[in-house]
């Protein structure tokens, strides 16, 4: 989806992944619509981070392939709907790689 992690990945935590919120993106909008149409609850950041950080489960249920597909697909589908351009079908592809080569 062309997005870039936050901070440094060898330091990140294991339970939370932070997305960077693209320029010109509402990311509480993408937040509401994630959690309203799709069911997805995908967290804010706080402070200075507030409106630029994303944060994204990794633990748990939230770990598992399906749900991992399902949110790539989801966010994709409200990235699109709020206008920033992403190449359709690339994060899902490339998750499915990922999973493919540790099968």
């Amino acid at each position: 989806m062309e997005l870039e992690t936050f901070g440094d990945l060898k330091h990140k935590m294991n339970n939370v992944l932070g997305v960077m919120i693209p320029s010109g993106v509402n990311g509480d909008q993408v937040r509401k619509l994630m959690l309203e149409d799709f069911g997805i609850e995908i967290g804010t950041s706080f402070g200075p981070l507030h409106g630029k950080v994303w944060r994204i489960g990794t633990m748990g249920y939230n770990a598992r392939k399906d749900c991992v597909m399902q949110t790539l697909s989801a966010l994709e589908t409200v990235l699109t709907y709020v206008g920033y351009r992403t190449p359709q079908g690339a994060a899902a592809q490339a998750a499915w790689d990922h999973y493919g080569s540790h099968a």
